[in-house]
């Protein structure tokens, strides 16, 4: 059939089904966050792919936590947003404000930002390409796709790697001593909100003075 979408490259039905069953395998093994239902909503160009554990944040929390993440880069700040790309694409429309971003991120789809998409897998979290130096982002914004320890521990190792002190992060409210443990971030007063509601209550952790509070 003919649609909107023939400009883009099709994978081949070998590959496709191929990845379905690795999506599939790994649902099965990280025990998902579950959402209701599955209607597309997009924020942006890119819509969400539950099949990755994407869940894109609410138009409104998205712009809030961009907010943030601006005040607390500072003037010419760097911003690092670690598998949070609802808050990256929200970053990329307040083009020409003095701040520079980056998106780390397993959906390759993200590339089509160029040289400011970096390929992430919180599997290796320093598997990183040698550009991004240790310590050069003023704040790091991360979502860790899994509410599992395992998952929050690695992707704190790609955190501080990149941060010069400052960490936003968003994860299950159930995660609050992990989080503290790892990294050191408290909860916020401030609840995000999802486009699809979530099953977990979904909570932000800052380890310095946010207006989140």
């Amino acid at each position: 059939k003919m649609d909107d979408d023939d400009d883009i490259p099709q994978l081949s039905s070998h590959t496709l089904a191929a990845l379905q069953e690795f999506y599939l395998e790994q649902q099965q093994r990280e025990g998902m966050k579950t959402s209701q239902g599955f209607n597309q909503y997009s924020i942006g160009s890119i819509e969400e792919d539950w099949q990755l554990s994407q869940f894109w944040y609410s138009d409104e929390t998205a712009s809030c936590l961009a907010k943030e993440a601006v005040l607390a880069a500072g003037k010419g700040g760097r911003i690092a947003c670690v598998s949070a790309p609802s808050v990256y694409q929200k970053l990329k429309e307040q083009d020409g404000e003095d701040f520079s971003v980056c998106i780390l991120e397993y959906d390759r789809r993200f590339s089509v930002y160029g040289e400011e998409f970096v390929f992430y897998d919180y599997n290796h979290p320093l598997d990183l390409p040698e550009n991004l130096l240790p310590h050069s982002f003023d704040i790091v914004i991360a979502d860790p796709p899994y509410l599992s320890e395992e998952c929050l521990q690695k992707t704190a190792e790609t955190i501080k790697y990149l941060t010069k002190g400052k960490i936003l992060l968003c994860t299950g409210a159930v995660m609050e001593e992990q989080a503290a443990k790892h990294l050191g971030v408290k909860m916020c007063k401030f609840i995000p909100k999802h486009s699809r509601n979530l099953a977990n209550e979904f909570r932000c952790y800052v380890n310095y003075a946010s207006g989140l509070d």
